[in-house]
């Protein structure tokens, strides 16, 4: 035991802990609970705190310890959840006023399954309105600051995620990632991001009126944030249980075979075909050299076209978004969300009913030659984004900003596309902000891109949990 308030501990320190006796999970909880009450009011992180919910968990988490009831792999252990999935009887607000009192009936799989693995939920996580920015601002819960500096974006949407894990504010968080909303944060904030292989977490939203369109339901997934590299994987056994509700989950293995050594890596250090910021090309390279320090074979080559995937994105995305999102979006969103996204829209065609379909076999054609390149590259090493974290107001400066801001995150936008598992890995800061990079795999080959985030992690330890700068 050490006198380090236990708000600091990892995940995967605290439940090896609790599980033996050595602390108790209330005391852990507490700990977070009191690191909230100290942060969150400079942050504005946790935008619905259970603190009452959550030390009765705990409790109930310490009586089963005691009597030998089975125990999971994060019992005891305290995490948020991010405000646009369901938590029974909470309300899932999605950052929009209008949205405040719509409470759920039940928990979303998800946030089942961490409570299975016995997690403790200690609060609920802010997001830009309708979870479509990239900067965590909204007219119901405010802005949540980048705890690195309030002058920079924490991300989004899962923002608040972000900010949560890296200040301190419970070991592990979950978020979401539809076009980069549990990297880009990750990114920014200076800890580990992991987008699952779409199929790998279950996912339903008990409180919506309605299924999500085609695309929008294969290019969204589930995901956690943490500031170690071991409690993403944990987060991900807890997270990736099955589910009935969710007709696409896959029971895939979270580790697959052995694969061929040295494992290749393709390095890109583009972003819309030309070099990113020079902080980011540095940050690649650095990446880079320590995975071939480590046996990888590291060569810069270019992946089959972002670019393509990217506008792939648009048209499927955008197109949806503008028949089943806009309306709602039009009618009870913030200033912002309006702006930012309706100039996202209007970058990109409207399609007839031929139009998309055809856009949806193109993506077929896009995954195949991927899994051909994966097959000889099982790893893909690319910047998170094309500029480091984003000053405040970048999306709703004008057109023209924002039209800068969605060509800096291709590398985003191309993941969900494929449906690939990606991660986001601090490499350390450029100037005062977090620097990181992106690692593609292979469909359900988590345990690889986790395998490489933690080599460049060994290179450059965890940089939080931090104070409010």
């Amino acid at each position: 035991m050490s006198d380090e308030a236990l708000w600091r501990w990892p995940a995967h320190r605290l439940a090896a802990a609790i599980r033996t006796g050595a602390i108790s999970a209330q005391e852990a909880v507490a700990s977070s609970l009191a690191r909230v009450a100290d942060v969150n009011p400079r942050l504005n992180a946790v935008v619905d705190v259970m603190a009452d919910e959550a030390l009765a968990a705990a409790r109930a988490a310490d009586a089963a310890r005691r009597r030998g009831d089975p125990l999971g792999v994060l019992h005891g252990v305290p995490v948020t959840v991010k405000v646009n999935v369901d938590v029974a009887s909470r309300a899932t607000t999605n950052g929009v006023v209008a949205y405040r009192d719509n409470i759920a009936p039940e928990d979303s799989p998800v946030v089942a399954n961490l409570r299975r693995a016995g997690a403790v939920i200690i609060g609920r996580t802010n997001t830009p309105a309708f979870s479509v920015r990239w900067f965590t601002d909204n007219a119901l819960h405010g802005r949540t600051l980048n705890p690195w500096s309030a002058d920079h974006t924490p991300g989004g949407s899962s923002g608040g995620a972000s900010a949560a894990v890296a200040a301190g504010l419970g070991a592990i968080a979950h978020g979401n990632d539809l076009a980069g909303s549990v990297r880009y944060p990750a990114y920014c904030t200076g800890v580990v991001g992991l987008r699952p292989s779409f199929g790998r977490v279950p996912a339903f939203l008990p409180s919506a009126q309605a299924e999500r369109p085609l695309s929008m339901a294969m290019m969204s997934v589930q995901g956690p944030l943490a500031r170690e590299v071991v409690d993403v994987r944990l987060a991900l056994q807890a997270m990736s249980a099955g589910d009935a509700r969710d007709p696409w989950w896959v029971p895939a293995p979270l580790t697959g075979p052995a694969p061929d050594r040295p494992l290749r890596v393709a390095m890109t250090v583009c972003c819309n075909g030309q070099p990113a910021d020079p902080a980011v090309v540095a940050a690649v390279r650095q990446a880079g050299a320590w995975l071939a320090d480590a046996g990888y074979t590291v060569e810069e080559t270019e992946p089959p076209s972002l670019a393509e995937a990217h506008e792939l994105w648009n048209l499927m995305g955008n197109d949806e978004a503008r028949r089943f999102m806009w309306p709602a979006i039009e009618a009870h969103g913030d200033e912002g969300v309006r702006r930012s996204f309706g100039w996202m829209l209007a970058a990109s065609p409207a399609l007839d009913h031929t139009a998309h379909l055809l856009a949806l076999a193109k993506r077929s054609t896009l995954v195949r030659r991927w899994q051909l390149f994966l097959e000889r590259y099982p790893l893909v090493l690319t910047p998170v984004s094309g500029e480091p974290p984003f000053a405040w107001g970048r999306d709703v400066d004008s057109a023209e900003s924002m039209a800068a801001v969605l060509r800096a995150q291709e590398s985003q936008f191309a993941v969900p596309v494929l449906g690939l598992p990606a991660v986001s890995v601090p490499t350390g800061l450029a100037g005062a902000l977090p620097m990181g990079v992106q690692l593609i795999g292979p469909r359900f080959r988590e345990d690889l891109v986790l395998d490489a985030a933690a080599v460049i992690e060994a290179r450059q330890p965890p940089m939080t949990p931090i104070d409010p700068r």
